[in-house]
């Protein structure tokens, strides 16, 4: 992990304290910040609320500040809305290929090069934290938090785990050399672990390594060559095995997940989180529902992938597999939704598709409400990541992380599919990341 240390602190801006080199300038931040003239939009109230939002060390201080004491930099975002940062809970920062064979095979220092634009690119869409769903090491999230890349928080789950011939297993049918010969590489998503004892150890690892959780693959997938999306990714005792490995470090088990057996399996075994689920039935989603799980939709990544796939390297055998969970996505949504299964964001993009992130909002403005759509973004995910309460709300005590947008989306949700249209600026811990208009 050291040449993606070094890799990553060759990047460090060559500016004074306190000066971030931005692509709409360079912004100077100060001790206090005070956004004045807002309309403050978060998914704990059904209506905009005027305010000024004083940000001081990196926490919001007071969102109805009348007079700042001490030095203060004043920025009017005139009416505008002033919203939490945005956190996506799944994608996989270190996909910069479309073909995850490929990404994985890529020299050590070309993987850790190639996710720096796409971290860069999360944060300047308004995300400000995102959860890897696979392929990001504990070191990159350090890097981000010490400064030496620019991009969202980000919180791990090592490699994504599964059975040989399942979902991380990227060889084509005529490779019969190891499965893991690529899974310590960066650009790796996934790592190979079959039997009850192999997933024990392989979940160890990851938690001693750093991952916040641990991600399974639970059924089949389309960007694996292999295996149909139908096939079961771990038997019951594996899924439980990792279940408990989890528990006893005191997180969960995400599991990809897109059928309705898939999906009562796993929640039977206790996987706490639901990835896609888009061929999820009205049982399933009950069953999910009663147990308190989260559902993640990942609409987008089909689009992306029926779309923008076959000319990106995306092989042939997972090009035939996408229509296959594409058309039950919109109507997942509304099978969670009437079960009462909470939802959180998320986009699963890959290679050069991340810039596609911000469609998810329009995609399920189709079937959801915008301000369920508006606390899959912030609250859950919040939630997801251990920071209920600290992330997701413009509020006292709150760490910082803040958009001003053109628009409120509680009014139009679609307004946040449009960053570069309607985006004015991003602030992560209270400094400005990108500014644009206001």
């Amino acid at each position: 992990m050291a040449l993606v240390v070094a890799a990553l602190a060759s990047l460090i801006p060559s500016f004074g304290a306190g000066v971030h080199s931005l692509s709409a300038g360079i912004i100077i931040s100060s001790m206090q910040t005070l956004l004045r003239n807002a309309m403050i939009v978060d998914a704990t109230a059904p209506e905009p609320r005027p305010g000024n939002v004083l940000v001081e060390d990196g926490m919001i201080r007071d969102v109805d500040a009348k007079r700042p004491s001490g030095e203060c930099e004043t920025i009017d975002v005139a009416g505008r809305t002033v919203m939490p940062g945005l956190i996506d809970c799944h994608v996989h920062v270190v996909a910069s290929l479309m073909d995850i064979a490929a990404n994985a095979q890529l020299p050590a220092a070309t993987a850790v090069l190639r996710s720096v634009p796409i971290l860069k690119g999360m944060l300047e869409r308004g995300f400000t934290t995102v959860r890897d769903l696979g392929g990001a090491p504990y070191a990159l999230a350090e890097a981000i938090a010490q400064g030496l890349a620019v991009g969202p928080r980000l919180f791990v789950c090592g490699k994504a785990l599964s059975k040989t011939g399942g979902h991380s297993d990227a060889r084509p049918r005529n490779d019969t050399h190891d499965a893991n010969r690529w899974a310590g590489n960066f650009g790796a998503l996934g790592r190979i672990a079959d039997g009850v004892d192999e997933v024990r150890r392989a979940c160890r690892e990851m938690l001693r390594e750093g991952a916040s959780f641990i991600k399974v693959m639970a059924n089949g997938g389309v960007a694996s060559p292999t295996d149909p999306v139908h096939w079961f990714g771990y038997s019951v005792e594996e899924l439980k095995a990792a279940v408990e490995e989890a528990r006893d470090a005191h997180t969960y088990v995400a599991a990809h997940l897109y059928t309705a057996e898939g999906i009562v399996r796993a929640v039977e075994c206790g996987v706490k989180t639901l990835e896609h689920c888009n061929r999820v039935d009205a049982g399933a989603a009950r069953l999910a529902a009663e147990a308190g799980c989260v559902a993640v939709p990942t609409l987008v990544t089909y689009e992306a992938l029926a779309e923008d796939g076959p000319g990106l390297g995306l092989p042939a055998a997972s090009v035939e597999k996408i229509e296959s969970v594409r058309k039950a996505g919109l109507e997942s949504l509304a099978i969670l939704r009437d079960a009462g299964v909470t939802m959180a964001f998320g986009t699963d993009l890959l290679g050069p598709t991340h810039v596609r992130q911000s469609e998810e909002f329009r995609i399920r403005a189709q079937v959801l409400g915008a301000r369920e759509i508006l606390a899959s973004a912030t609250l859950v995910g919040a939630e997801l990541v251990g920071m209920e309460g600290r992330l997701g709300v413009v509020a006292e005590g709150a760490i910082a992380d803040l958009l001003v947008v053109e628009g409120s989306p509680l009014e139009d949700i679609a307004v946040l599919a449009e960053p570069r249209k309607n985006l004015r600026m991003v602030m992560k811990e209270g400094v400005v990341q990108y500014r644009a208009g206001v």
